[in-house]
């Protein structure tokens, strides 16, 4: 491989915060002690992590210069790893990638083995990036339903639901045979029954404030809002009902109280799709690989070369986009 390469490098000037394509030298990259794999990107995906970071909403990235990009597909081109040969083709997710360790808005990108995953037989790059972290969050959230005793047929919440774990939630549990029930901002748009929802609900039915116990709605949730959404679900959740948490956008606090977890036997799972065990996450993959084909993922992304990341960041945090949104890093 040529000795520099095109990446996306955020830096700060003055407290302000700019992003352009440049030439980067394979030496910047980082090393770790042992296991570095070097890999060829293809593609990367912006993620709402990505957009905090590369906006400056949200204290994500504190070390400059540095290229984001919390995930990456893409082949092997050397390995001291030794599940990894030149030539694999790789996905990394997680593990402080486009955090604290340069991501994949980059040509090029060199990680620790054990970050990384080889792609199920006959699974595409463009394909697994549709996917990506949102995609594997939602699948290990389903299967922790399922271990909870959630069952095809049954009523399952969604919660922000255009975004990326909620939009695979739903075409997941649509697939499997679960009835879905969207929550959202956006109730007007087809995009949801277009995905598979049954029901579509007002987010704000769920923000409100909290009360021990409510009317029973759901047999299971998804839910990647947290705070007064979460606390509201589970007042709502029937008995011996689950929920899968993944995320805390609404906020940590989770104002609640131990009677749905009580009189109605409600379990209430944490999903960290980050630090999963290799065994897991390749389970989840595989699965992931029976589940959705291309014809389903083409109608779930739109693609954008790598120079536009920073435009599409910002309309990212003004809520404009929907579904997942895959960067292309090669011409």
């Amino acid at each position: 491989m040529h000795d520099t390469f095109q990446a996306l490098v955020l830096n700060r000037e003055e407290n302000r915060l700019h992003a352009e394509v440049t030439e980067v030298k394979r030496d910047a990259l980082p090393r770790e002690e042992d296991g570095n794999v070097l890999v060829e990107v293809h593609y990367s995906a912006l993620n709402y992590k990505d957009a905090l970071g590369l906006t400056g909403a949200g204290a994500i990235i504190n070390e400059f210069p540095f290229i984001p990009g919390c995930e990456f597909v893409g082949k092997v081109i050397e390995s001291d790893h030794l599940d990894f040969k030149a030539g694999d083709e790789v996905i990394a997710t997680g593990f402080g990638i486009g955090e604290r360790h340069f991501g994949g808005f980059s040509q090029v990108a060199q990680v620790p083995g054990n970050w990384l995953v080889k792609l199920p037989k006959g699974m595409e790059m463009r394909d697994a990036i549709a996917i990506g972290t949102p995609g594997l969050t939602a699948m290990l959230s389903i299967d922790a339903l399922e271990s909870a005793g959630v069952r095809p047929g049954e009523e399952v919440l969604v919660t922000g639901a255009t975004g990326g774990v909620g939009s695979f939630s739903i075409v997941l549990l649509h697939k499997l045979g679960y009835h879905v029930i969207a929550s959202t901002g956006k109730t007007d748009s087809p995009y949801l029954y277009e995905l598979g929802v049954d029901t579509v609900i007002d987010r704000h039915e769920l923000e409100g404030p909290t009360r021990p116990l409510a009317r029973q709605r759901f047999d299971a949730a998804i839910d990647s809002i947290g705070g007064n959404t979460l606390a509201n679900i589970l007042s709502q959740v029937r008995y011996e009902g689950a929920v899968a948490a993944c995320g805390l956008v609404g906020g940590s606090d989770l104002p609640t109280t131990v009677y749905p977890f009580i009189l109605r036997g409600v379990k209430l799972i944490g999903i960290d799709s980050v630090m999963q065990p290799i065994a897991r996450r390749l389970k989840a993959w595989e699965r992931l690989n029976e589940l959705l084909d291309s014809n389903v993922l083409n109608h779930m992304i739109h693609e954008i070369p790598l120079h536009n990341v920073p435009r599409q960041a910002e309309a990212m945090m003004r809520g404009e986009l929907s579904g997942r949104t895959v960067v292309r890093t090669h011409t």
